[in-house]
């Protein structure tokens, strides 16, 4: 790849045509009004991104995705429709889902009780609660963007945003 100096050092030869100048501002401007008019980003997708900010918990802690199978697992033969396994970790708890057809199922580890919340854009699903274990079961697969947020004695956790 080539750095500006290199860039630079080919243009030296060519003389600047009066009047033209390259403008990065401009080019950026013009580049924002053709993927507006050519790829638009739908109203409902904004207003979801919207809702989803407002949504954020300011004291709530994120818990980061450490792994997902879609990207870090090797492909199985044979394996068809393989359930979705991700985790993800926020100071010392680990939040171990696993996606399916049939909605999904998690552990809070350390186990622990906590409340957690399937977030879909501005709707929360129904509030679930963890077993003694720190299991608990979702039966609505998720659609589109999603988030969990858990609630424990001592903090507040929200998952990275994922699409199915």
């Amino acid at each position: 790849m080539r750095d500006m100096d290199d860039i630079n050092d080919i243009n030296d030869d060519e003389e600047p045509v009066e009047g033209e100048e390259f403008d990065l501002d401009l080019l950026e401007e013009e580049l924002r009004r053709a993927a507006a008019i050519l790829d638009p980003v739908p109203p409902e997708l904004r207003q979801i991104a919207v809702e989803a900010f407002a949504l954020h918990d300011l004291d709530a802690e994120i818990a980061e995705l450490t792994f997902d199978s879609a990207v870090d697992a090797l492909p199985v033969r044979g394996a068809v429709e393989a359930p979705r396994m991700l985790t993800f970790h926020a100071g010392g708890l680990t939040v171990d889902v696993e996606l399916s057809a049939h909605g999904l199922m998690g552990q809070v580890l350390p186990p622990q009780t906590a409340r957690v919340e399937v977030l879909r854009g501005p709707q929360a699903g129904s509030p679930l609660s963890t077993d003694a274990m720190g299991r608990f079961t979702y039966d609505e697969p998720p659609t589109g963007p999603f988030a969990l947020r858990l609630r424990t004695g001592e903090a507040t956790l929200v998952t990275d945003w994922l699409t199915v």
